[in-house]
């Protein structure tokens, strides 16, 4: 990894290592999703229901994200589900529900913080079937093709190696495993100073792709049966994160799948 973007990653996880100290505030800057820690009705405009949010432990919805991944994932029982930047831990506690003991919930994340705070929410819930584990998802710590789904919230598009992050998620994905996530996308070019702003990047808009960029880099990957559909009314979410300043017309909201198929090998 180049020097530029060690220094990304680090000031991402200052941000957001901070962000988790105040339990869900931005701090005074921006982050993905409304600042509001366990605001229901920040949850539910990104498309979890008020059942949803009435099933995990106080402290796990901070406010954060683009979506619910959980809508494509189609989670069944028994299945292994691995969470890119877990954060404190609400995508997790929701697939735990729906895969049942016979499964498994795997949290990664790349701030301390925030898996402390994620292990502590797990403290306070009666789910035996999640594990929170320190890592980057550009190096997991999980083993090749252990994985059922993968699941993601307005995570990736943080990543300065997303190319990285997509070789990973094929690798530890089992055959047929699949990838389901919800992530920013950039429906215009971003402009240079807009990228090279830490606000923005650290706010989920900054470093967004655009849809053919990371078809191109699934595809490169390994993956294939992909599909990315920005959501056009997500402009008004984004609108908030930073209001005034015209963020909306470069990124939107959308939810990506892609599968590893059956009988592939793990090369990458």
């Amino acid at each position: 990894m180049r020097k530029d973007e060690h220094r990304t990653i680090e000031e991402v996880q200052a941000r957001y290592g901070e962000i988790a100290r105040e339990k869900g505030s931005c701090c005074g800057g921006s982050c993905c999703g409304v600042p509001a820690s366990g605001d229901h009705e920040v949850s539910v405009m990104m498309g979890y229901t008020c059942d949803d949010l009435s099933k995990v432990p106080e402290g796990a919805n901070m406010g954060l994200g683009c979506g619910n991944p959980q809508v494509t994932a189609e989670l069944k029982p028994g299945e292994v589900v691995l969470d890119l930047g877990c954060g404190g831990g609400l995508d997790c506690f929701l697939a735990a529900g729906m895969v049942g003991p016979e499964g498994k919930v795997i949290g990664v994340d790349m701030t301390p913080e925030m898996i402390s705070l994620a292990r502590d929410n797990a403290g306070k819930s009666s789910f035996s079937n999640i594990e929170f584990r320190l890592g980057e998802i550009e190096h997991l710590p999980v083993a090749d093709s252990s994985v059922d789904v993968i699941i993601s919230n307005c995570v990736i598009n943080l990543s300065p190696a997303k190319e990285q992050v997509f070789l990973e998620a094929y690798r530890v994905l089992k055959p047929g495993g699949r990838l389901a996530v919800s992530d920013t996308v950039a429906v215009e070019r971003i402009p240079d100073d807009v990228q090279g702003n830490g606000d923005a990047y650290c706010g989920c808009v900054g470093g967004a792709a655009s849809p053919e960029e990371i078809e191109k880099m699934l595809r490169e990957a390994g993956f294939s049966r992909i599909a990315i559909e920005p959501g056009e009314g997500s402009a008004e979410m984004i609108r908030d994160w930073f209001p005034g300043s015209g963020m909306e017309r470069y990124v939107r909201s959308a939810m990506i799948v892609a599968v590893k198929e059956e009988g592939t090998g793990d090369e990458n």
